[in-house]
């Protein structure tokens, strides 16, 4: 994908000279003579404020989550090619058939404690996120049918996110907060027609809700009006603003039902080794009629700005917030696919040991579609590119059965960032990512098993920059990010 970057990034900026609404204000000083210029940017609020519908998670890149075993979350997340009961369900469908008990129950849940910083390019300014704690969570029950053959319903939270930055901070033009949530309820069978032979497949039923918060003017966003031969009027204003956010849209809705599936195959070579395959299918999630709020630091004061700026101005130059919240919209997503490969060894009886690539299909996340009422914002619709790449996660995990009530594990993995250096902003300050992680599981009786497992990941920090002004790419907003993050999870499963 970095091969077409430099055509993607002329790409962009050709489209964000075509998509222009609400009106910047630029000063120019010609021999002491304020000359105004406005430049009118018809699309720009709506594509800036909906260019990414979605978060991502500290913990993970994109907006996948992967956390939906507290057992494999100690192995570093590694499942595909181990016969995990019911839990196979996510990681390998073809893995439930190897059930030795008839029925199996699993439940659990994670806490994420994820953190952002940004720096700015001179180091003057610094700023962090205070994101709320994210907290997936996963249900499982498993039925063996025959000896050969088992099914099974899950609930998991494959996808989801939240990152908030606050308000009135240096890029709260690109994003104030933001939030993804997303529910995966898979029905499950799988069918062994050799004693090592192996296959499964799941229908996925996916459900999800976002939310995107961002300043349409910034704190200082009207500064250039005190250039003007009419600022005297409105100083209290412009004082008012100028460490605020004037105001602010959050834009939210419900993704309707969509359907995907995740099958899989699963061999034993021998007694020690295992090889498991499994794909998770794309699903384009749409979100049918999303709404828009409007936030104000103080309404009264800035229409009083606006109408004072708007007397003086020529009619075609009127200076205005879009109405956003007075139409409905509609917006696609894709959930990208998964392919896994994987393969487990055991060397000895108490321990075992797994490596797996997980291939991740985010070049589905090619643009984004937004498309908006037409009987009350004609002409805001969108259709602009994202050109995400695809990437590989890379996991190792070892278990060791310590006595026969208690096992511990140790993992790592290694996620590659699938967003292009050109768009590196707020919103996505993805970049490479290592995770560490441990756990353990203690039996108090034979049947029940005490799942916990603990993870740190932390991001290789990034520098980048993002052009808001299409017509001066050199207006833009840079710097560094760091990103780290610290999971927990706890789980506990039944057989019988």
């Amino acid at each position: 994908m970095n091969v077409l970057c430099c055509t993607f990034y002329a790409k962009m900026c050709n489209i964000l000279k075509k998509y222009i609404s609400l009106p910047l204000i630029c000063l120019e000083n010609q021999a002491n003579q304020v000359k105004i210029k406005i430049v009118f940017m018809k699309r720009i609020i709506v594509l800036a404020s909906l260019f990414l519908v979605i978060g991502f998670n500290a913990s993970a890149e994109g907006y996948q989550v992967n956390l939906q075993s507290s057992k494999q979350a100690g192995m570093g997340h590694a499942g595909a090619a181990l016969k995990l009961g019911a839990e196979s369900m996510h990681f390998n469908p073809a893995g439930l058939s190897f059930m030795k008990e008839n029925i199996s129950l699993s439940a659990g849940a994670s806490a994420i404690f994820g953190s952002m910083k940004y720096s700015s390019t001179s180091g003057d300014y610094k700023h962090k996120t205070d994101n709320p704690i994210g907290t997936p969570l996963y249900l499982y029950a498993g039925f063996k049918i025959y000896d050969n053959l088992a099914a099974g319903v899950s609930v998991t939270t494959p996808y989801g996110s939240s990152i908030n930055w606050g308000i009135n901070w240096a890029g709260s033009r690109l994003v104030q907060d933001i939030s993804l949530k997303s529910f995966s309820i898979q029905p499950t069978v799988s069918y062994r027609p050799f004693d090592r032979l192996s296959f499964g497949a799941g229908l996925m039923v996916m459900y999800g809700d976002f939310s995107l918060s961002r300043a349409l003017i910034p704190a200082g966003g009207l500064e250039a009006l005190r250039q003007t031969p009419f600022a005297p009027l409105i100083k209290d204003g412009l004082d008012l603003f100028k460490d605020i956010d004037a105001a602010s849209a959050t834009l939210a809705g419900d993704a309707g039902v969509k359907i995907g599936y995740n099958v899989g195959a699963m061999y034993d070579v021998s007694d020690k080794m295992t090889l498991g395959v499994s794909y998770r299918s794309k699903v384009t999630m749409k979100v049918p009629e999303g709404h828009a709020t409007m936030n104000y630091a103080n309404e009264a004061a800035l229409n009083q700005v606006l109408t004072v700026a708007n007397t003086y101005l020529p009619a075609d130059k009127k200076i205005g917030v879009p109405p956003l919240d007075r139409g409905t919209f509609t917006a696609e997503l894709p959930l990208p696919s998964n392919l896994n490969v994987a393969v487990s060894y055991k060397p000895t009886d108490r321990l075992l040991l797994t490596g797996e690539v997980q291939f991740v299909g985010w070049s589905a996340y090619d643009q984004l579609n937004v498309q908006f009422s037409q009987e009350v914002l004609n002409g805001y619709s969108i259709n602009a590119p994202k050109m995400y790449e695809n990437t590989c996660i890379y996991r190792l995990g070892g278990q060791f059965a310590a006595t026969n009530r208690l096992d511990l594990r140790l993992g790592a993995y290694y996620d590659e960032s699938p967003v292009p250096s050109e768009f590196l902003n707020p919103e996505t300050p993805s970049m490479n990512k290592l995770g560490l992680t441990t756990g353990l599981s203690f039996r108090p009786l034979q049947r029940l098993s005490i799942d916990m497992a603990f993870a740190y990941v932390t991001g290789f920090g990034r520098d980048g920059s993002y052009p808001y002004d299409p017509k001066d790419l050199t207006k833009t907003f840079g710097g560094h990010y760091e990103v780290n993050a610290f999971n927990s999870s706890l789980g506990i499963s039944y057989s019988f």
